[in-house]
């Protein structure tokens, strides 16, 4: 079996995933479930020769240099494909995300109407949130697509690799790959700040000089929109500040305090039609009192401060399962297992 054919089955099927794994047919991930394709297991010599078509004498030397490789996948006529190559008990394997052609709006992907607010602030850092696998590049490309809708800017986005293109509409966007146009996040960021740019995304806060820069930015009257693999918003403002130096941390409390705007956190969670997935969100929209709250560390007091929050368009999580279960579309057991206090959403 041909590579394209795998992928163009992954299309077919709407799958969100496809592994080509040793002694294994291939593997489809559909809403959220793994699913073996009927077809032969799979052997190390077919994955390594499916594998190295797709990739230039470059990727091919640096993928033998450092064992790991991250590109993006563009066939005609298909969907693009980010790709993870790897190696696992000696054998070449690899992982495929599909990334769709078009850009979903932000209604379509059932977001709540606060995160177009988001998109529009002039300035301040909003953060997208969740585990890998959760939507989260598609809820910023559909952010910077209202953005490119409605009104004249210059967007530079850093990327790790590129997954969905944009074109310009009333913006300029430039869209920079880790490794091919740039060497890293931090020093593509740093740079960035030379280009003129009124919206900066960063497709992930890894590190310390990433996170610092991505704030500095914030502060001086840039719109920065970036994602951060943590589970909910009080977990995203503590990951943030530990991630620097003890002396540091007092003052990244006064630089977040100021300048953040929102967080949206985001789960996709399993129909209880058993077809497709649906939007668990929840949202922290930065008020005068949650500021205060980053400043002084009372982390432990924002849970709180999103649930008597309705009027400011906030909704923690667990709100969110208890209504997308009492509206029947996810079953309890799912709605349960996502939960931060199962007992309190018991008695719910």
């Amino acid at each position: 079996m041909e590579l394209r054919d795998l992928l163009l089955l992954t299309v077919q099927k709407k799958a969100s995933d496809l592994h080509l794994t040793e002694n294994t047919p291939p593997v489809l991930r559909i809403d959220g479930n793994l699913v073996l394709y009927k077809a032969a297991p799979l052997s190390r010599d077919e994955i390594k020769k499916m594998v190295y078509s797709m990739l230039s004498d470059y990727q091919k030397e640096k993928f033998e240099k450092e064992l790991e490789l991250d590109f993006s996948l563009a066939l005609p006529g298909l969907d693009r494909f980010r790709a993870n190559i790897h190696i696992q008990r000696s054998s070449v394997e690899v992982a495929f995300r599909r990334i769709p052609l078009f850009i979903p709006n932000i209604d379509e992907l059932g977001l709540p109407s606060v995160v177009p607010d988001f998109a529009r602030k002039p300035n301040g850092l909003v953060l997208v949130t969740g585990p890998t696998g959760m939507g989260k590049t598609t809820t910023l490309a559909s952010m910077i697509d209202l953005i490119n809708n409605e009104r004249s800017s210059l967007i530079i986005c850093i990327e790790d690799p590129i997954e969905y293109i944009h074109y310009n509409k009333k913006c300029i966007i430039k869209q920079r790959e880790v490794h091919s146009d740039t060497h890293s996040f931090s020093e593509a960021l740093k740079r960035c700040l030379r280009q003129d740019p009124d919206v900066i995304v960063v497709g992930e806060m890894r590190d310390l000089e990433t996170i610092g820069t991505a704030l500095t930015a914030a502060e001086t009257g840039h719109l920065v929109l970036a994602t951060l693999h943590t589970p909910d918003a009080p977990q995203t403002v503590q990951r943030i500040i530990d991630v620097f130096p003890p002396h540091q941390q007092q003052q990244v409390k006064l630089q977040l305090s100021d300048c953040l705007q929102g967080v949206v956190s985001q789960l996709l969670l399993p129909r209880a039609s058993g077809h497709g997935r649906v939007l668990a969100t929840e949202i922290m929209t930065v008020t005068p009192g949650i500021r205060n709250l980053i400043r002084e560390q009372a982390i432990e007091q924002i849970p709180t401060a999103i649930q008597t929050g309705g009027q400011y368009g906030m909704k923690s999580m667990d709100k969110s399962l208890k209504e997308l279960y009492q509206s029947g579309v996810i079953n309890y057991e799912v709605a349960l297992s996502k939960t931060k206090n199962p007992e309190e959403f018991r008695q719910l």
